[in-house]
């Protein structure tokens, strides 16, 4: 059963788009094939992996606003098993451009379920707002990976999100779980990054991931590479604790051993 996952935290500089960089990233590694759907008009998770936004013809955009169909927009990345679903600035605009649509938080969801099928994952980065397409983004998704840097403001509106989590999966997605919340940014030699990940695990208990993402040069230097940090150095903290990520949310869904079943078949 294929699985949707939208990243989202309205704050910026939490590790959002890193986040779902490198986890679409590490799940294609791990010969899941996985589209990465760039939903943020800065389009960094575009660039992220490798595509130069001077090549892109057509986006996510053109999607949501002129119907082209999301087989015609995807683009290959150089990983194996790995997809994208690329963004460009125009996105920017079409929140107000679908304010007349109807059902206008459904768009990505209908855009996307002419392909879920051909994937195991999807992982969506959302923008760093509660706007439509962030809505849209909810809408579209089986769970909500929440990424919380590992600062003294961490839960700093968290509570906004988790209303409008509430209120998606009140009135529009009734199926959406939180997959859980990502403490990034990670430093051991820090009291205070410390102090915050034993508050948010007292405060939200069972959602906080056992997984941390630890502060690490080569994450930061992986963007300006165009490359996942499994490609820029496979052999990185950076790179181990996202192929963690992956491997715990593998076994959250109990989809480690679906997998193990395929190739067993297929052997």
């Amino acid at each position: 059963m294929p699985r949707t996952i939208g990243v989202a935290n309205q704050k910026g500089g939490v590790g959002k788009t890193t986040t779902a960089i490198n986890l679409a990233a590490s799940f294609a590694v791990l010969e899941y094939k996985t589209l990465l759907v760039d939903a943020d008009p800065q389009a960094n998770a575009t660039t992220g992996v490798g595509i130069n936004l001077n090549h892109i013809t057509r986006s996510l955009y053109d999607c949501m606003i002129s119907q082209a169909k999301a087989k015609d927009v995807i683009v290959k990345t150089e990983i194996p098993n790995l997809d994208l679903l690329p963004s460009h600035i125009d996105l920017v605009g079409a929140e107000i451009e679908m304010i007349n649509f109807p059902n206008r938080e459904s768009v990505l969801k209908n855009i996307l379920g002419l392909v879920k099928n051909e994937y195991d994952f999807i992982i969506i980065d959302c923008s760093p707002s509660l706007g439509l397409i962030t809505v849209n983004a909810l809408t579209a998704s089986d769970g909500v990976l929440i990424p919380v840097q590992c600062e003294f403001f961490a839960l700093e509106g968290l509570g906004k999100l988790l209303n409008t989590i509430k209120i998606v999966q009140g009135r529009l997605n009734t199926e959406l779980v939180i997959e859980g919340i990502l403490m990034t940014m990670y430093d051991a030699r820090l009291r205070l990054c410390n102090q915050v990940v034993s508050e948010v695990r007292r405060h939200f208990e069972n959602i906080v991931l056992d997984t941390i993402i630890h502060r690490n040069a080569r994450i930061a230097e992986a963007p300006g590479a165009g490359k996942p940090v499994i490609l820029y150095d496979a052999t990185s903290k950076g790179a181990n604790n996202y192929l963690n990520l992956a491997k715990e949310i593998l076994q959250k869904n109990d989809l480690t051993k679906i997998k193990n079943k395929q190739k067993t078949f297929e052997m």
